[in-house]
């Protein structure tokens, strides 16, 4: 799910989205309205998913994308390599996730891991 927000709105640390893809904003910056021009604000974020650096130029007028970035909670089912099948702990859904390198080693069947949503796409955020 996605909304649409103004330009002007957005700050660093939230999201917006990039070529169809939820990014976390890393910088922001303005310029001033020329004579017969409005002000443009140039977006730096960086990809949830695919960690992607992407960059926009708009006015700070114009509508943008804003993904909506669930948080949620997930126990661990069981571990096959570098694949974590998790059960979420609200709708009891079941999926499998990439485990993220620097967790390989904390994955144990039982725990429970945050993991996150948007945009039909998921990711395993950190341990809980």
């Amino acid at each position: 799910m996605k909304q649409q927000v103004e330009v002007r709105q957005l700050r660093e640390g939230g999201y917006v989205v990039i070529d169809d893809e939820p990014c976390e904003i890393l910088s922001i910056s303005v310029s001033k309205p020329g004579k017969h021009g409005a002000a443009k604000a140039r977006i730096d974020a960086i990809g949830i998913f695919d960690s992607q650096k992407r960059s926009i130029v708009q006015p700070v007028t114009a509508k943008i994308y804003v993904p909506i970035v669930e948080r949620k909670r997930a126990q661990i089912i069981s571990v096959t390599g570098n694949v974590a099948q998790l059960m979420d702990l609200e709708t009891y859904e079941t999926f499998e996730l990439e485990v993220p390198e620097e967790l390989k080693d904390k994955m144990e069947q039982g725990r429970e891991v945050i993991y996150l949503e948007s945009l039909g796409k998921r990711k395993i955020e950190r341990m809980a």
